[in-house]
């Protein structure tokens, strides 16, 4: 079980409550994340460390990962996400088909928050190798 506590702090602003890890979040506020900007975020890392954990297991010299996310909201209310898009740009001495196996797993069988989403959301992932 999962229990999490926010605090209204006004207008549309919230914070976690103390004893909790930090979370800030507002409406359209810049320079504070929004939900659904929270919600990329945690796709992009379960994702992410899901691929670390897989690449590293496997004995790849992973020695760096840098995650971009694009995604379109509905025009209309509710605005939810339609489309992901999530890039992992990958440096080390790591094999395609490990990385491709990586994401496949994470996207079917690991990441929790993917898969606690409507599954009609369209999700394309690609990945860059570069060994420097």
């Amino acid at each position: 079980m999962v229990s999490l506590s926010l605090d209204w702090t006004g207008e549309l602003h919230f914070k976690n409550s103390p004893g909790f890890p930090t979370i800030d979040l507002q409406s359209s506020t810049p320079g504070v994340s929004s939900p659904p900007q929270a919600l990329a975020y945690t796709v992009m890392a379960c994702m992410a460390m899901d691929i670390v954990h897989i690449v590293q297991k496997a004995r790849q010299d992973l020695r760096g990962m840098t995650v971009k996310f694009e995604g379109e909201r509905a025009a209309d209310h509710p605005r939810r996400f339609v489309s992901m898009q999530i890039h992992f740009d990958i440096t080390g001495k790591v094999e395609n088909h490990i990385v491709e196996r990586a994401i496949e797993l994470s996207r079917t069988t690991y990441c929790s928050v993917w898969n606690t989403l409507r599954p009609d959301i369209e999700l394309k992932t690609t990945y860059l190798i570069r060994d420097e």
